[in-house]
């Protein structure tokens, strides 16, 4: 059986390849979780061939830990990025501004399908041996991240972390399918998502 890589009509980098398998088994991840998903399943969203996918990870275990590795670096960068934006608007951002800046580029996240998803599906893994440890060492830098560099208390960190993990848990319920049908969906995202509803309602009808 031949392996083979995408067509491109040019030869891609070994690095630009990885990461396009990358991008796609977190979407697959992220849709289909750990154990639903498969490296065929990611081969086909990538466009490759499955004995290609196996070569480059070796295994969907070490597959889901890159994809973890990607998740949570992006995620750092971005929070990063926004607590550079908070210190722009003033030399001293106050807590409630820095909140606010982390909190519009966390929910800009949504629009790499299945990242914080296949996050949520880590940090369901804590008993597993080799994946466990590295989700909660992700959580363990979030935080450090959280009280160390955006100087949050650890009372703030732990509210920041709440509407985290609230926000992913309504992303991966499909909430926003019923935002028009039922009004208590409708009131509960109002509350959650105040300035980017629009956002997350245009990435629904984007993915449906």
């Amino acid at each position: 059986m031949t392996t083979t890589a995408p067509d491109t009509g040019t030869r891609m980098r070994s690095e630009d390849r990885r990461v396009l398998v990358l991008e796609a088994a977190t979407r697959v991840f992220g849709e289909r979780g750990y154990h639903g998903a498969t490296t065929d399943a990611v081969a086909k969203a990538a466009g490759v061939s499955q004995p290609y996918v196996v070569r480059m990870f070796g295994s969907k275990e070490a597959m889901f830990l890159a994809v973890l590795e990607r998740a949570v670096s992006r995620m750092m960068a971005s929070f990063r990025a926004a607590l550079e934006e908070s210190t722009a608007e003033s030399e001293t951002p106050d807590a409630e501004t820095l909140h606010r800046c982390i909190a519009h580029n966390y929910v800009e996240l949504l629009s790499d399908r299945g990242l914080l998803l296949s996050l949520m599906q880590a940090f369901m893994l804590g008993a597993d041996p080799v994946i466990g440890p590295e989700a909660r060492a992700c959580m363990r830098r979030v935080y450090e991240f959280l009280r160390d560099d955006a100087g949050m208390s650890p009372a703030e960190a732990h509210g920041f972390l709440s509407t985290g993990m609230m926000l992913n848990t309504l992303v991966g319920l499909r909430m926003a399918d019923d935002y028009e049908k039922e009004p208590a969906v409708r009131e509960l995202l109002d509350e959650v998502f105040p300035t980017k509803l629009p956002f997350l309602l245009s990435l629904r009808d984007r993915q449906s």
